[in-house]
């Protein structure tokens, strides 16, 4: 078997393996800079990891039935999973939405969808991520609004939405707008949650579906690190001081299935932004130099094959997110690569975090693996590796022009295709898939999503087109248009359309009206 690209294979690492090193300015004391260690004095000694599975499925109606089961098994935060529809923008009553409503994710159309996804569940004692992208700005409103109803004003709701749109055009593709109107959208974001909504985490910078297309650890570290460097810089140029939104962007990784490699990113990464953000960004407050990350397990390591194989995966992947400090966790459920989470899967998943958190004893003192030579060395060689990727990215002319050019989706595929040639040469065993294999077939009770969800959604959102104020909602949709095309904060816009129930999908085509849609250029390599 080869090593890994990341990794050399020795016997022992040992005090010459960390020529250089610094215990005092590389590895430093947990809450203290350059943060290598931990972002708090003590982790989990003083809080544990928020325990966040990732869920929705079918109608807000079901889906919210979910979360109060998640909530009443000791789940301490919720996350939304969206249906690709309403990830790509589109109402369920779409030509191009017919057979996936409610198939992935949740179909959220308007803010009557967003109102059923959290009845009975007060927006102010819970902290919720949603997974969206290109419609971030809509989808926040819908929240906004839904907390309004709930007589909660904007300043006391805490979550995060991803609305990471520069992975969106390197891995995952649910872009919807040009790169440059998708930043102005992302920059209005920022300026306005940093007077209306200061609790709010503006962007999960999401190193997550990179790792999931294909990449590398390093990789993974690497673009997304630039592309929350990119933010940073957007922010700038569009006037705002980075103390004002830099404490609330917050990351998103990937746990994969090399343990200590893994807990090395996260280290790495806390080190990297700190000392950019510090040195480089010229940010003050102390809060601009904290990388605070959410990580899930790795989707793409899951099996059709022994699924039941997952669990151990799947907990030695949430056991290297706990060593490497992350303060928000998902596990993911054992029947995933067959459908969305059943009840009892997703149970288990939740309950592999509950083992860790209280009987495995990595929480009794931060930073446990602080100090190894093998650990130390790791840290240090992913960190070289992603400023050299920088530098790379740089002489390109910066993030988007190296997405325009191609440069990310060519690493991303030619380390996708080594990775799958590993596993068919058997240089890389995966158990039950290419070794260890049996031929029984899983005895899984897997999800199903009825296709009464799709009749029943378009029925909701007929009735409610129906008894709306229509006038209200086509003069809300022109004010989008209008400021579209100036120079306005567009927040205020879309939330005034939220307000007289414009859906997602017709908010979302006043904004291309003025913006257009992005097609990808063919990339070769």
């Amino acid at each position: 078997m080869t090593a890994h690209p990341e990794t050399t294979d020795k016997v022992m690492f040992k005090p010459e393996d960390l020529a250089g090193f610094s215990h005092q300015t590389d590895l430093g004391v947990p809450g203290e800079y350059p943060f290598t260690r931990g972002i708090h004095p003590d982790m989990y000694l003083g809080q544990l990891w928020t325990m966040r599975q990732f869920s929705g499925f079918g109608t807000a109606k079901d889906t919210n039935q979910r979360y109060k089961y998640l909530l009443s098994h000791g789940q301490t935060g919720l996350s939304v999973a969206f249906d690709l529809p309403t990830i790509m923008g589109y109402d369920s009553d779409h030509h191009r939405a017919k057979g996936e409503v409610g198939k992935c994710g949740v179909a959220v159309c308007s803010l009557e969808n967003m109102e059923t996804l959290f009845k009975d569940i007060p927006l102010d004692k819970v902290s919720t991520s949603m997974t969206i992208n290109a419609p971030a700005s809509i989808l926040l409103a819908f929240y906004i609004v839904t907390g309004e109803k709930q007589r909660i004003s904007s300043d006391k709701l805490r979550g995060t939405i991803q609305n990471d749109i520069l992975k969106e055009y390197i891995a995952q593709k649910s872009w919807i707008f040009p790169p440059r109107e998708s930043m102005r959208i992302i920059t209005d974001i920022m300026a306005f949650c940093a007077e209306k909504v200061p609790q709010w985490n503006t962007i999960s910078i999401s190193g997550y579906h990179i790792r999931e297309a294909g990449s590398t650890a390093i990789q993974e570290l690497a673009f997304t690190l630039a592309d929350g460097f990119a933010y940073v810089e957007a922010g700038i140029a569009a006037g705002l001081d980075v103390d004002t939104f830099a404490p609330r962007l917050s990351y998103f990784f990937n746990s994969h299935l090399d343990f200590f490699e893994e807990i090395a990113k996260y280290r790495a990464a806390r080190r990297i932004w700190a000392r950019h953000m510090r040195d480089k960004y010229k940010a003050k407050d102390r809060r601009s130099w904290l990388l605070r990350f959410h990580t899930q397990t790795a989707g793409c390591s899951l099996t059709a094959q022994q699924p039941e194989n997952n669990i151990v995966r799947t907990a030695y992947q949430a056991l290297s997110a706990v060593l490497g400090g992350t303060q928000s966790l998902h596990t993911n459920s054992m029947d995933e690569t067959l459908a969305l989470p059943g009840e009892h899967a997703v149970t288990v998943a939740l309950r592999t975090q509950q083992v860790i958190a209280y009987e495995s004893g990595v929480t009794k003192t931060a930073d446990p693996l602080g100090g190894s030579y093998y650990i130390e060395y790791l840290t240090n060689k992913m960190e070289k590796a992603a400023e050299d990727y920088f530098k790379k990215i740089e002489g390109l002319g910066g993030v988007i022009k190296a997405i325009e050019q191609g440069f990310f989706q060519r690493e991303i595929a030619k380390s996708a295709y080594e990775y799958q040639q590993e596993i068919e040469s058997k240089k890389r065993i995966i158990v039950g898939v290419n070794q260890f294999i049996d031929d029984e077939t899983p005895d899984i009770e897997l999800l199903k999503i009825s296709p009464k969800v799709e009749i029943e959604q378009c029925r909701q959102l007929k009735k409610l087109k129906a008894g709306r104020d229509n006038l209200k909602v086509k003069q809300s949709l022109e004010n989008i248009r209008n400021i579209a095309r100036g120079g306005k904060n567009l927040m205020p816009a879309i939330i005034s359309a939220v307000r007289c129930y414009a859906t997602l999908g017709e908010i979302i085509q006043a904004l291309k009206d003025e913006f257009g849609e992005y097609k990808e250029p063919p990339i070769y390599w």
